[in-house]
């Protein structure tokens, strides 16, 4: 384990991170309290590519047991506390895993392309204005909270979190929501995925922007599990059209230029 912050700088972009295994490869630090100071790891240039690689911030994990518990300490709380932050366009993680409780996943901005990585967290734990699509992705919800906090700002804003074939699982009785409204044009898709009993039956959350629903794109499509039930979710949840189908697939929604195939893996 390397227990240091890695930041890769503007100025170097084109690197290849590659692990022996998220198993065996990790790099943790604690750092805390600021989105803009405490990541672990932090990528700034385009075209970086991570694999085989555990990205963790280990402060706020010592106090899963009381979230869980409802269980307060005078002094002692959780804060945001990163394990990775992403600002470069055409970035890739493939076979890595992201552990924190707050805010462990900022997905910044930029084009991205997460495959089969393992996510865990409790609150807003995949945040941020990325255009990210997150293919055969785990999701573990560790307390109730928010999986998502997605911060599209226009209508003309190309970001958006797209998770096709992952899994929702955790700790079935805390009920966390799929996302929450982080800018007034939130929008994230769930397609082909599996949700547990850990998904809240109403779904998703307005939070600050209630009253503008209908600027949200919140998208289940062909979704299975206890979760996936769509009796009691919100009313405003999105059916996509025709259109939308397709620009909700990898090719069109972050593979314009065909970057993906030019990865060196």
């Amino acid at each position: 384990m390397c227990r240091e912050q890695v930041t890769i700088p503007d100025d170097k972009p084109c690197i290849f991170l590659e692990g022996r295994d998220r198993t065996l490869t990790t790099i943790a630090y604690n750092a805390h309290e600021s989105t803009d100071t405490s990541a672990t790891f932090t990528s700034s240039p385009s075209n970086i590519v991570a694999k085989g690689i555990t990205f963790k911030n280990s402060y706020n994990l010592p106090f899963k047991q009381n979230i869980n518990y409802g269980i307060k300490i005078p002094g002692v709380g959780v804060a945001p506390a990163l394990s990775a932050r992403i600002y470069g366009d055409k970035s890739a993680f493939y076979d890595c895993a992201f552990l924190g409780v707050q805010d462990t996943l900022w997905d910044v901005q930029g084009r991205h392309h997460f495959f089969n990585c393992y996510i865990e967290g409790a609150v807003d734990f995949i945040f941020g204005a990325g255009q990210s699509f997150y293919e055969g992705c785990s999701i573990n919800v560790t307390s109730k909270g928010f999986i998502t906090a997605q911060g599209r700002e226009f209508p003309n804003d190309p970001s958006g979190f797209i998770f096709s074939g992952c899994t929702v699982s955790g700790i079935e009785s805390v009920g966390a929501f799929l996302g929450r409204a982080y800018r007034p044009f939130s929008r994230v898709i769930f397609q082909d995925s599996y949700f547990s009993k850990v998904v809240d039956p109403l779904g998703w959350n307005a939070w600050g922007y209630a009253g503008q629903e209908e600027n949200f794109t919140y998208v289940e499509v062909n979704c299975k599990g206890p979760g996936s039930s769509k009796s009691k979710r919100v009313p405003w949840v999105r059916k996509p059209s025709t259109g939308q189908h397709e620009l909700f697939s990898k090719p069109s929604f972050i593979d314009q230029d065909g970057w993906l195939a030019k990865l060196p893996l």
